[in-house]
């Protein structure tokens, strides 16, 4: 039986105690916190749901702003970062991940007014960048620390039992290679880093994750189609160079399918490593006629490989199975990545992603 359970941590002048709070105890702050928005009591029903026996998973899903478009922060067309947390607390979630760093400003005050005002709490932060540049090292590290700064100031998630570490997340992915950008998706052709390059890569994602874990961060490693950690022998390499005590795997349903991978093997492969997962869908046509041409990973979203879950080709049945099996317990965020010009749909497409969902048995 799937259970929220008792966590305790220091967040400014509060002590958080979830079992407290879902007994009665102490809900104040969550409403001050969130502007009337009383999470707890979303969680005690899910508790006695899931004490009743009405649902064995223990899962919620939460949102991103790849979603309206926002992958890359000096694209001149995004939306403000204002108008995606609105639009994420009206597609009904109840948290969101920060999205590439840049973005939400690293001002407690003010991403914490947004967030109460629009019933939202921060599931992860993200490193999204060049991390074999040993130029770009002390940058990324600099990432880092301002991310994990943040996230520890706001209001924690809760815990749910079976969870491997508390939330907020940091997910970290290489990002930022013209020559593997063109080959996303295409494992025969794509360019590979030699053994000195792969170690000073290791070593940096090393140092990233220790810096996160100074702070109390658990950070997560994303491969990620057109980046150096894609295929399925780099992510083979990866598990092997770095041990779980150091960081844990996002794994995301879309680019493995992308890259030529299983979802539903691939999850239950890594299911002792697996703390958080990225859900998307795939466009079989588009993405079939984006593998023909030369393209970076991005271009062929906004020709719209990626579309609302549900809509696609990927097997969601069989992921939910597979997540059930391996009791994979904690938060899920859908991604769904666009040209951020055509953001205007972003909510209604969200919204199909949410719906279907939870009528297959998801909580939000």
């Amino acid at each position: 039986m799937n259970r929220i359970v008792e966590w305790g941590g220091k967040r400014g002048e509060y002590f958080w105690g979830i079992r407290g709070f879902l007994e009665g105890g102490g809900t104040g702050y969550w409403r001050r916190a969130f502007g009337g928005w009383d999470i707890m009591e979303t969680w005690k029903d899910t508790r006695k749901a899931h004490e009743e026996g009405g649902n064995e998973m223990s899962m919620n899903i939460c949102g991103a702003p790849c979603c309206w478009g926002v992958d890359d922060v000096k694209n001149p067309y995004l939306p403000a970062w204002e108008t995606v947390l609105k639009e994420a607390g009206l597609a009904g979630y109840r948290a969101v991940e920060l999205g590439p760093y840049g973005y939400l400003p690293v001002d407690v005050e003010r991403v914490s007014g947004e967030l109460a005002k629009n019933g939202l709490a921060v599931v992860a932060g993200t490193i999204f960048d060049d991390l074999l540049s040993e130029e770009n090292y002390e940058n990324v590290l600099r990432q880092t620390e301002e991310i994990c700064v943040l996230v520890t100031k706001l209001p924690p998630l809760p815990v749910h039992e079976g969870q491997h570490f508390a939330a907020p997340y940091l997910t970290v992915m290489d990002w930022g290679h013209e020559e593997r950008d063109y080959a996303a998706g295409h494992p025969d052709r794509a360019p590979r880093l030699d053994e000195r390059q792969w170690g000073i890569m290791m070593e940096h994602i090393r140092g990233i994750c220790e810096r996160a874990k100074a702070f109390g961060v658990r950070p997560v490693i994303h491969p990620h189609a057109g980046g150096y950690i894609e295929f399925a022998d780099e992510i083979e390499a990866l598990v092997r160079d770095i041990p779980y005590e150091m960081a844990g795997l996002c794994l995301d349903t879309g680019p493995l399918y992308y890259s030529g991978m299983d979802p539903v093997k691939w999850l239950g492969k890594y299911a002792k490593r697996l703390d958080y997962v990225h859900f998307k869908d795939v466009n079989e046509k588009v993405y079939r006629d984006v593998l023909k041409k030369r393209i970076r990973f991005f271009e062929g979203c906004q020709e719209g490989t990626m579309c609302p879950i549900g809509k696609g080709c990927l097997d969601y049945p069989g992921i939910k199975g597979i997540l059930e099996e391996i009791g994979y317990s904690g938060y899920i965020t859908i991604e769904q990545e666009r040209d951020p010009r055509n953001s205007d749909t972003s909510l209604r497409d969200v919204k199909e992603s949410v719906s279907y969902l939870k009528s297959v048995g998801y909580e939000i």
